[in-house]
């Protein structure tokens, strides 16, 4: 929260006001005010007044400020006068200050010429009034009418006059009773001693703005996204309108860009044209396969060496080698480098590995301890820099379920405190049309000035695998138990992969025909040509039909391609099905006394001692043999059979690099680059392309003022189709 200083229009120290009557110039007992703009408790400064400082401590004023000295002592006889000299005092102290500094701090009072200026003899920064030490610079009481509160001026200057009487220039604090508007300055004095400007909700760990602008007050951007029959409909067409400026996208540990490439395919379906304008990775091959999908791109990695990995404050350049020099003044200039205030769209992805669970050190009393999980600072702390309007974070379900939800907890907290509006989300891929289940969480972050992206709510019924954690349960993007919805049937690997052409475990082709039609609805639309994609803006890019791309697998070593030939092809088959292997009646797994060992053709044995004792020998996984009606749990990295299932249904090979990729929702033309263990990496690694599609629609509907109030919306239901996709059901409030 902000806080915020009550503003007051009077200060009530008698005793430094000069009540007694002693002393009306005296010390203000601490600071009253500084010398900006605004006085104490939020007065406004006046105009500058010069005064004469009278032997009792008065201030003589020769402008005729009212209220400056008071009136009955200006009655007084100069007997009276004279009669009181013995109890005050007041004289300047120190030496002068010297000719021509004071000449050039104050030039007018040395014109000599100039007669409506009181000219100056010489000027002090130190003078004695009452006893009373004052400094050039200090605040001051100065007594006002009786009954009257006291003033509070800053001296600002104290000189000796041509005709040897000692002067003060003072500058007034102004408080809202003495202005001439009184009522509107009093409007602007606030009452309170805080304020807020988000609200908390429970629902998805919500901070959200209390902001008017936010809320918008036309029909349009007042809006709540709903279904109900009868709503007025808006369509965003299959190509991109104009909302304003193209927007941009930096993604950070982008991998091979699939979460900004859903984005902007979600985004530009919606009518915004978003574009992946910079990106950031440590992997070479990652990096090579972005730039080969997206030209457009500015993309910076390890490799590109020292001279140029940098970005650089153009203020600081002057010390640098000329390469560097030239290297990051063409980036500004250019605009491929990104600057505070220049991005529309953080996204991104920081690797947390110090909560995997096959870490066995990790720190759970520090997790940001352990130099693993730094990158979610490091990503925090770009987003501080840049000051982008929104910001989509990716994250494994860990980061709420490791340590109590510790990292999920700093995430939102940063994200608060840097002055976002916040929530946080975990998305199923499979909740939006993918034969994986794969649990993520999703965390947006929008300027107070932004409308806050909602979540789109699943359009697939789903297969849960895993464990969602208790605590954060509520923050899953679901619909309510009960609700009777009308969701599409849920997608298993057959769906998927069925209409690939077979290979072999040492299939060396990186292209190939396609050999046969598409036989699903997911297969027709996987395989589009980038110019039949929604969303795709076709920048830079060829339009043309394409081969199938990185359809092969990692090629198995002699001894695993034997194992795997043994499995059954079967639905559920694995290492349990090879001779020799017994399970018992708690399902674990035992060597069979009865059978002799089988030895492929190298003299190892057939089944391997690592998969009898995975996991205690409770596993099914070692060697596991998919099948068409399944689905996986997730995509991981890596593609070795020995302790996954990951086998083909009917061919002796893991799932080659496209159809993993297809289980990831990648386009078919979307081509990889590097060693095939780099391109299953870059796979593994990704976003599912089309969850990061549902939340550019979500991003775009936000850019366009057209997000709900709600934390979830409703997807149109021919979402993504090739043509007129309409945007969500709007109902004008």
């Amino acid at each position: 929260m902000t806080r915020k200083r009550t503003a007051t229009s009077e200060k009530k120290d008698s005793a430094a006001a000069g009540a007694d009557g002693s002393g009306k110039f005296k010390r203000q007992a601490a600071a009253a005010s500084s010398s900006s703009v605004s006085g104490s408790g939020g007065d406004a400064v006046g105009v500058e007044k010069v005064g004469e400082i009278l032997n009792n401590g008065d201030c003589e004023s020769t402008s005729q400020l009212p209220l400056v000295v008071d009136k009955k002592e200006k009655r007084r006889t100069l007997a009276e006068k004279e009669s009181q000299e013995e109890e005050g005092s007041a004289r300047f102290l120190g030496d002068p200050v010297p000719d021509e500094e004071a000449h050039q701090r104050w030039p007018h009072r040395y014109q000599n010429k100039n007669l409506e200026v009181i000219q100056a003899r010489r000027h002090f920064i130190q003078a004695e009034v009452d006893g009373q030490v004052f400094n050039l610079e200090d605040d001051a009481y100065v007594k006002a009418e009786e009954g009257q509160a006291s003033y509070i001026c800053k001296i600002i200057e104290m000189f000796e006059a041509v005709d040897g009487s000692p002067k003060f220039t003072a500058q007034w604090y102004y408080r809202a009773k003495d202005t001439v508007e009184l009522d509107a300055k009093e409007k602007l004095s606030s009452t309170c001693d805080y304020y807020y400007d988000r609200m908390y909700l429970l629902p998805y760990s919500s901070f959200v703005s209390l902001s008017t602008d936010n809320t918008a007050a036309s029909s349009e951007s007042g809006s709540t996204i709903s279904s109900e029959a009868g709503a007025v409909t808006t369509s965003c067409g299959s190509e991109v309108e104009e909302h304003g400026s193209e927007k941009n996208v930096l993604d950070l540990y982008s991998g091979c860009g699939a979460m900004s490439t859903g984005l902007c395919l979600g985004a530009n379906a919606c009518g915004v044209k978003l574009v992946t304008k910079w990106a950031v990775d440590l992997n070479q091959y990652a990096c090579e396969s972005l730039k080969l999908n997206h030209p457009e791109t500015e993309i910076r990695w390890k490799g590109y060496g020292p001279e140029e990995d940098t970005w650089e404050p153009q203020d600081g350049l002057s010390a640098c080698q000329e390469k560097l020099k030239k290297f990051v003044s063409r980036g500004y200039e250019s605009k491929i480098l990104p600057l505070p205030g220049t991005v529309d769209v953080i996204c991104g992805g920081p690797p947390c590995q110090g909560i995997s669970g096959f870490n066995r050190f990790r720190n759970k009393d520090n997790p940001l301890a352990d130099e693993k999980n730094k990158q979610l600072v490091v990503f925090m702390d770009i987003v501080a820099y840049l000051r982008p309007k929104f910001v989509l974070m990716e994250n494994v379900v860990d980061i709420v379920r490791f340590s109590g939800g510790f990292l999920g907890r700093y995430a939102l907290g940063r994200l608060v405190g840097m002055g976002y509006q916040t929530r946080m989300g975990m998305m199923a891929a499979g909740a939006y049309g993918l034969p994986q289940f794969r649990m993520r969480v999703f965390m947006w972050g929008a300027l107070l000035t932004e409308r806050l992206p909602q979540y789109p709510l699943p359009t697939h019924n789903v297969v849960v695998r895993g464990v969602v954690p208790t605590e954060f349960e509520s923050n899953t993007v679901a619909y309510d138990e009960g609700c009777n919805v009308g969701l599409k049937t849920e997608l298993f690997l057959g769906d998927a992969i069925s209409d690939l052409p077979p290979v072999e475990n040492n299939e060396a082709r990186d292209e190939m025909p396609y050999g046969s039609e598409p036989g699903t609805e997911f297969q027709h639309f996987i395989r589009l040509r980038r110019d039949e994609m929604p969303g795709c803006l076709m920048l830079n890019s060829e339009m043309s039909a394409h081969d199938l791309y990185d359809h092969r697998p990692l090629q198995l070593n002699q001894d695993d391609y034997e194992r795997v030939c043994q499995i059954p092809k079967k639905k559920g088959a694995n290492f349990r099905d090879l001779p020799g292997v017994r399970v018992r009646a708690d399902n674990k797994v035992e060597w069979d006394p009865d059978v002799e060992r089988v030895k492929v053709s190298s003299g190892k044995p057939l089944v391997p001692e690592y998969a009898m004792r995975f996991i205690q020998g409770t596993s099914s996984k070692p060697f596991g043999r998919l099948w068409w009606d399944e689905t996986v749990p997730t995509v991981v990295t890596r593609a070795e059979p020995h302790n996954q299932t990951i086998l083909h249904p009917l061919q002796d090979r893991v799932l080659t690099i496209r159809e993993n990729a297809r289980l990831q929702g990648f386009p078919d033309y979307y081509k990889l680059i590097g060693p095939i263990k780099e391109r299953y990496i870059q796979v593994g690694n990704a976003v599912a392309v089309p969850v990061a599609r549902a939340l550019g629609y979500s991003l775009a509907l936000a850019l366009r003022r057209l997000s709900g109030n709600e934390p979830l919306f409703s997807l149109p239901e021919q979402f993504p189709a090739t043509k007129d996709v309409p945007s969500p059901m709007i109902v004008m409030l």
